[in-house]
Formats: C-alpha cells, structure tokens, sequence
C-alpha cells in the first residue's frame, strides 16, 4: 500500500475528533459520535481508496452511517482495496461528561486482512514489545505478571496494571493487589490503554480484562505497529452470539492471536485525542477559529511512529463543518 495514505489516515481522525470535541461536557453521547460520524465519513469520501467497512457503528439497518459493510473512498478503478475499522469516538461518555482518555481511531489494511469481529466481548492482554511472546491469556495471572516485570527488569511491586472500571473484573483486582501491583482503572477506551502498554511515558505495563471485541481489533492493528503484544478470547454469554461466531466464521473457543486479528504486515493506524488522555492530548481551541490537534499515526511494515500536532483555521476549511 501507499505510504502516504497514513497521512491521509490522521485527517480521518482528526475530522472525527474535530466534530465530537465540540460536544465535550454536553451530556449527549449520541451528540457526539454522529458529530465524530460525520467528520470522519466526509474526510473518507476524499481518499484514494475502495474500502469497506469491517468494523464499523453497527449494522446497517442501526446506524446513519460507517456500518459494517459500508464502502467509503472513491472506489476508483485504480483504487486499493482495503479494509477498515473505525471506532469515530472511542469513549462517547467521557466525551459527554468531560472525562480523559477519548480518542477517534482508524485502523486500515489489505482486503482480508481485518478479522470482522462480532459485536461481543472479548478477554484481553496487550503488553509493550519488551514483555511481547513472554505473556499467554490462558496463563494463570501470577505467571503473566511474573514475566511482564521480568521483561520490563522491573519487580513486580512497580509493575502496573490496567484494565476497565468494571464490577466483573473484581476477580482481576484481587489477584493482582494480592500479587502486589500497582493498579490503574478506566472508565471507557480501551484501545487507548492497549497502546499505552507501549509507551514507557504512560507508565502502563500491562492490560487486562474484557471489552467490546471490535475495539481488540483496532488495539491489535495498533500494537501491530508498534511491536507490541495482543491477545483475546472471545466470551459468548448467550446461545445467540455463538450462533452469530458461527455464521461469521469466528470459532468462540480459539485464542485469537495477532495474525488472527490482522494478518500480513500491513497495516496503518491512527488516532487522534479528543480529550485529553496518557496517550494523546484532547483538541484545544485556541480562539479566532484556530483548533489544535494531537495525533499518532503508525506503520507496521516501517515501524513508523509519527506523533503529529496539527494547527486548524476552520474559517480556511469551509468544506468541513466542525
């Protein structure tokens, strides 16, 4: 693929982020994702590309817009086939009750090469490219945070974990306070906290836990790129997402590792923040129509890591309503 289509990538997010940012702290979530929809759906429409929607909003008939299955780009005959995940704005509530950690996040690769995830929750471990092939999600919790301190030279007691704020990791927390980590919860986003593994500013050493699955997707295309290390089983709660694993050719009870997530060794990512999080500082309106941006776009097949920090005069950009 074009590597110049991984700037082309981070005007995606950042027309995303542009739009939800301006409703930060409203109390509408739905507000704010349709705001990050739309951006990101205009800016898609401008690339030289005949993509289709792996992951996506939703289904067709359940969401406006970027639906599974949807086709963006100019789908030109000269057009690379690609497929997309999109997640416009990961964490709609913390965009809505003026939390951290929000970001919008496109991951893009060949045709074939995204795993279109059902809808579902998936068990998770993702770790940076020190402690990658020293962790197993089935592994007993002990043992994964053994290795990651290990990798890292670090003792366990500085090790720190993170994972979702959530009632069903209880279990989680107690193994690890009572292996004597360091514990730091999120409320929403964890694609972000998947990456955060890899950045040693972050001061994350290893996720942990269940989320959505199309967002394992996304944070695998992310830790692709960065050399990093991801894992996900997963979790059918009902009769009817196993009948769905099925139909989508996904075996529920596999572990699902890298080259099942994104195979081949193209893949572009990026993300802008929306507001600000460990990762990536949120949009910052600096008056007179100037809005600034902080973005990371990525390469697998390079290694590439850009961090991009964007000045936009919108009264220069009529074509895009922010």
């Amino acid at each position: 693929m074009d590597r110049n289509l991984a700037l082309d990538l981070v005007r995606v997010t950042e027309a995303a982020a542009l739009g939800a940012a301006k409703h930060m702290g409203r109390g509408d979530k739905i507000a704010a994702d349709q705001a990050g929809v739309d951006g990101m759906r205009k800016m898609f429409d401008n690339l030289d590309i005949d993509g289709v929607v792996v992951i996506g909003e939703g289904e067709m008939d359940e969401a406006p817009m970027l639906y599974i299955g949807e086709e963006v780009g100019k789908r030109g005959a000269d057009c690379i086939k690609v497929d997309i995940a999109v997640d416009p704005v990961e964490g709609t509530n913390s965009v809505a009750k003026g939390l951290p950690n929000a970001i919008a996040v496109v991951a893009m690769g060949p045709r074939g090469s995204l795993l279109n995830a059902p809808d579902m929750y998936m068990d998770k471990i993702a770790v940076g490219p020190k402690a990658a092939n020293r962790v197993h999600i089935d592994a007993p919790i002990h043992e994964n945070l053994k290795a990651t301190a290990e990798a890292l030279n670090k003792s366990i007691t500085d090790l720190t974990v993170t994972m979702l704020d959530r009632p069903r990791h209880e279990e989680i927390i107690r193994q690890c306070r009572e292996a004597g980590t360091r514990i730091k919860l999120f409320k929403d986003g964890d694609v972000a906290a998947a990456l955060a593994t890899c950045f040693e500013y972050t001061g994350v050493d290893i996720m942990l836990g269940s989320g959505g699955a199309p967002e394992g997707v996304i944070a695998a295309a992310g830790l692709k790129c960065l050399g990093g290390q991801f894992q996900g089983k997963l979790l059918a709660y009902e009769e009817e997402e196993r009948q769905r694993c099925i139909k989508m050719g996904v075996d529920v009870n596999k572990v699902l590792y890298m080259e099942d997530l994104v195979k081949g060794d193209e893949v572009y990512f990026a993300a802008t923040g929306i507001s600000d999080g460990e990762l990536l500082r949120g949009v910052t309106y600096k008056g007179n129509n100037i809005v600034k941006t902080h973005s990371v776009v990525m390469r697998s097949k390079t290694g590439t890591i850009r961090f991009i920090e964007a000045i936009h005069k919108l009264a220069k950009k009529p074509k895009y309503a922010y």
